[in-house]
């Protein structure tokens, strides 16, 4: 006589929930929701009432998903293999239950500014980020200034077009700039410091490497007569004719990584006395960045603001760190009208610039949300002071 034996067979379906599970439980405390799978099966994650649901929709998604890794998921989300219902900034604050480990990916981004230089570089890597039609940024930023970097909020209920207005007028203020001065604004974006000096006789010349940030800029510059100009030019090939009363940097930073090599600028460019305005997203650790964010949004070797780092390489310059403020609460907040904006112009964004470009925006500026409400990710503004 044999003796019979029963087979139990788990689904890959169960056994990916109860990895997700595992993981979950790992994480202190964690957010709870709902996990749904290609069969229509759903298995609530953690404890709790959830209020967001995480959706493989197709057997991709599932693959994706298991696989635990930060980027392969990520990109499962932009081709709509993956789908969230309900609060994403919670959902993803969850993002420790993945990995992000792609030694070769990160190596490389330090290779091709070595070869080729960090100028030539640059205008790649802008472009990839930069170079899209002016109306799909306009769609989710402040309505008034079109700024790309943090406002300065009173209130949390402020708007955003208002904590703009305060951060440009502090620029100005902190920097001493009068009618008549010049000033160098590293970065033109859509025109915000332009327009909002250049109104007030302040003689700008913006710098951007951006044609599609050029053009716009210029647009601005025409249409109001401002005794400003713009140059399509990196800040390190700039060679003005005279030294500036002031520098501002609204939200540059971050593409400017050799902290040494960008001061040392700012020295020569300045006249004795002058101050540098700057403000940034920052990171903990220097170079941090993840491979999604690396891939799909900002390639290349730029990096969150290093503040250590970056007063460490002041304090070997003869320029002059005046002030730091740190300003995470009020980019969580800015952050938080330009996700609502966003996905307030949904239908105008898909019809006209697809949902992948939708969709990644959307797990950018919500993740921005979850970033800085965690103080997984800060940002400051500081002042530098030319001594003379």
């Amino acid at each position: 006589m044999t003796r019979s034996s029963v087979v139990v067979t788990v689904s890959p379906h169960h056994r990916v929930a109860d990895e997700v599970r595992r993981r979950h439980r790992a994480i202190p405390g964690a957010t709870p929701f709902t996990l749904r799978l290609p069969d229509g099966v759903e298995t609530l994650i953690g404890e709790g009432e959830p209020d967001v649901t995480l959706v493989c929709t197709s057997r991709a998604g599932l693959d994706a998903l298991s696989s635990f890794d930060l980027a392969t998921a990520g990109e499962a989300y932009l081709a709509g293999d993956i789908d969230v219902e309900g609060d994403l900034a919670s959902l993803l604050g969850m993002r420790a239950m993945f990995t992000d480990r792609h030694p070769v990916r990160y190596a490389a981004r330090f290779v091709r500014p070595v070869l080729r230089g960090q100028v030539r570089s640059d205008h790649e890597y802008i472009a990839h980020h930069y170079e899209e039609d002016p109306a799909f940024f306009l769609a989710f930023l402040d309505r008034r200034h079109r700024a790309y970097s943090q406002g300065v909020f009173e209130r949390p209920d402020e708007s955003l077009e208002d904590a703009i207005s305060r951060k440009l007028e502090y620029a100005v203020s902190v920097t001493g700039l009068k009618e008549g001065d010049r000033v160098l604004d590293v970065g033109g974006g859509w025109g915000a410091f332009v327009e909002y000096a250049g109104a007030r006789g302040i003689r700008v010349t913006s710098l951007t490497i951006s044609e599609a940030s050029r053009a716009f800029v210029q647009g601005i510059i025409d249409a109001q007569d401002l005794p400003c100009e713009v140059r399509r030019e990196h800040l390190f090939a700039h060679r003005p004719e005279a030294p500036y009363d002031a520098i501002v940097n609204l939200g540059v930073t971050e593409h400017l990584p050799d902290y040494p090599r960008t001061i040392a600028t700012y020295e020569q460019l300045l006249k004795p006395g002058g101050r540098v305005y700057l403000d940034a997203s920052a990171a903990r650790r220097k170079n941090w960045v993840s491979t999604f964010v690396e891939k799909q949004l900002f390639p290349g070797n730029g990096s969150p603001l290093a503040l250590a780092s970056y007063v460490k390489a002041v304090a070997r310059s003869p320029m002059e760190l005046e002030l730091v403020i740190n300003d995470r609460v009020d980019y969580g907040l800015t952050a938080r009208h330009w996700a609502e904006n966003l996905d307030a112009a949904r239908d105008f964004i898909e019809d006209r610039f697809g949902s992948r470009q939708y969709r990644l925006f959307r797990l950018y500026l919500w993740g921005c949300v979850d970033g800085f409400r965690r103080d997984y990710i800060q940002a400051y503004r500081w002042v530098l002071r030319k001594p003379g």
